[in-house]
């Protein structure tokens, strides 16, 4: 659809650079675009400042108003807003066109793409097939949920190229009925998660299913886990499967813990589907160091191992960094609820855990459960992150293991998960250095 003299809103300029780059693209493109926001200016004087000489035409923050979603051609959604939204319904009801970044970077896109989603290990299946791809000697690029945006390299794009986008359930639930698919598509598991947004499991589900339900005949999908003889996975998709590599058949990682191991299996067994060779595909494989927040070993502090798994923001997640560990730690485990069932993660916290420190939002929730179901796990309830590690801090000994992976969200506290990472990073280091001094 051509772009030019279009009116656009823009709603959600966030902090991660998905609105930033479809509001520049679009302006670039002739678009007359109007950004509106319900945080305030200063809130988000970081995106603002990315486009400053940018012709946006008009800016509505600290609040909507029903005027700018009426009196449009497009609106261009941002994933996080919920798709019950009444401005969004009213839009509709106006015939208004309902759009994404993700959406018009997929309609335009001249490249091959591989499209990963899941509930966990999304982010290092990306970026290992990225890695891959690059060591196949193939121009790859990287986006989608892992911040920014990839509509302005469209124009040195070519076909031969691959993209690597990470797929959240949100931008997956906000593309058009008949939008085109990635051509090349992974998922890596499907565990309960974002329930306060989907509203059910169901609906989330089939949010990620729209990444194969709406493939072409000769696309190509690997599973992942057990999704293969899941009962409300099975399809038959319209791509052909490809059978998962098992984790044995991985070579050296430098990231540890089984989870990776299957996160590398899927990656390979896409590369391969993508005609890439074993030997680029270990040496892909190998070159994989993490991702920061990510289980991420941030060294020792004060005689103690400090482990940086902000990034995991579901039960699930810090079950596999559990299983990764493979050692009695001291956890951190708290923030903002996402409708999560955390009764598996407590029971394993039980049978392995030093110690855990709650706190946030849905600490006293998991305090309460723990104290009553088992008695045995050593745990303390906090309001806040530094309180809960101060408590870990105070009771653990040199050589010991310190852990956040809050299975929680962060926006009850902190604006993201990085945010909570490099925060944890800093009281880490100043209560080492304290504990320094009083010594």
């Amino acid at each position: 659809m051509e772009v030019a003299g279009k009116r656009v809103t823009v709603m959600g300029l966030g902090r991660h650079g998905g609105g930033v780059g479809a509001a520049r693209w679009l302006a670039q493109q002739g678009a007359r675009v109007t950004i509106t926001d319900q945080l305030p200016a200063d809130a988000l004087e970081e995106s603002i400042a990315t486009l400053a000489g940018i012709p946006i035409e008009s800016w509505k923050l600290g609040g909507h108003d029903e005027q700018s979603f009426c009196e449009c051609d497009w609106l261009v959604v941002n994933p996080a807003v919920r798709p019950d939204n009444p401005l969004v319904q009213r839009a509709a009801e106006c015939g208004v066109c309902i759009t994404s970044e993700i959406e018009l970077f997929l309609s335009r896109c001249p490249a091959q793409i591989a499209g990963v989603t899941g509930s966990v290990g999304k982010s290092s299946t990306a970026w290992m097939l990225h890695h891959i791809f690059q060591a196949a000697g193939m121009r790859s690029w990287l986006g989608g949920n892992l911040g920014g945006s990839l509509l302005s390299d469209l124009a040195v794009m070519q076909p031969d190229d691959w993209v690597v986008l990470e797929l959240s359930s949100f931008q997956l639930h906000w593309l058009s009925r008949g939008m085109r698919m990635p051509e090349l598509a992974v998922v890596t598991n499907c565990r309960p998660n974002h329930l306060d947004w989907h509203g059910t499991l169901e609906h989330y589900r089939q949010s990620k299913q729209r990444l194969l339900a709406e493939q072409w005949p000769g696309d190509r999908y690997v599973l992942g886990g057990t999704l293969a003889s899941d009962p409300a996975w099975q399809g038959p998709w319209p791509g052909r499967s490809i059978a998962a590599w098992p984790p044995e058949r991985i070579g050296p990682l430098k990231v540890v813990g089984r989870h990776q191991r299957e996160n590398g299996a899927l990656a390979a067994a896409a590369a391969e589907a993508a005609d890439c060779d074993s030997a680029a595909i270990a040496a892909g494989l190998a070159a994989f160091s993490g991702l920061p927040h990510r289980l991420q070993w941030v060294g020792r502090q004060g005689g103690r191992n400090v482990v940086d798994d902000s990034k995991a923001t579901t039960p699930a997640s810090t079950l596999a960094a559990i299983e990764a560990i493979e050692r009695r730690a001291w956890w951190l485990i708290g923030g903002a609820d996402k409708g999560s069932d955390f009764e598996e993660l407590l029971a394993r916290l039980a049978e392995c855990a030093e110690g855990v420190g709650f706190y946030g939002a849905t600490g006293p929730r998991l305090f309460e459960l723990a104290q009553a179901r088992w008695p045995q796990l050593n745990c303390a309830l906090r309001d806040t992150l530094d309180a809960a590690l101060g408590w870990c801090w105070s009771l653990s000994a040199v050589d010991d293991w310190i852990v956040l992976s809050p299975a929680c969200a962060s926006l009850d506290q902190f604006r993201d998960y990085a945010q909570r990472g490099e925060f944890f990073r800093a009281w880490c280091a100043r209560l080492a250095s304290e504990e320094r001094a009083w010594h």
